[in-house]
């Protein structure tokens, strides 16, 4: 399997997972019509709740009008494009598996987006004090995806010496 087919089928995995995620949360169970102030304690550190997101991470730039949220998707859309063509060129499988997360959240939460005009999270984890965002499944791909990339440019493989040719500057 080439580094660009498993980055294909990252995507592919971290979209299904994210849409799955999502479908199961809102409908199978009943999300769609919790309150805001409503949450599941799971753990004493996490809480299932419902909050949409009309921003990018962390409720950045958030659109409260449908040329917002044009704004936003048409941005997703360019962002999957130039990904989705360094994926194409992708040679190493931390690089092409990073990408592919990253593509795979970026389309979950755009159809999302383009859906509902906003993104379905679920997610808070919160400790001592410190509450962290509430965040989805797409969002663990991307910071996921983010990561390999990190560790692709920082840590990448030296590429495997090229065999001389006999005559080649290979005189002493």
């Amino acid at each position: 399997m080439t580094p660009r087919d498993q980055g294909l089928l990252t995507a592919a995995a971290a979209l299904a997972l994210d849409q799955g995620s999502k479908l199961l949360f809102l409908y199978a169970f009943g999300f769609i019509s919790m309150a805001p102030a409503d949450h599941i304690q799971i753990l004493p550190f996490f809480n299932l709740v419902m909050a949409w997101n009309p921003g990018i991470s962390y409720g950045l730039f958030p659109a409260h009008s449908p040329l917002g949220t044009a704004l936003l998707a048409l941005f997703a859309l360019a962002a999957v494009g130039v990904l989705g063509w360094w994926l194409w060129r992708a040679r190493r499988a931390a690089l092409a598996i990073g990408l592919g997360l990253v593509i795979g959240g970026a389309i979950g939460n755009l159809i999302d987006r383009l859906v509902y005009g906003k993104v379905a999270d679920f997610f808070h984890f919160y400790a001592l004090g410190y509450d962290w965002y509430v965040f989805n499944v797409a969002d663990c791909a991307i910071t996921f995806g983010v990561a390999a990339l990190l560790y692709d440019a920082l840590l990448k493989p030296e590429p495997k010496a090229q065999a001389q040719k006999p005559g080649a500057g290979n005189e002493s």
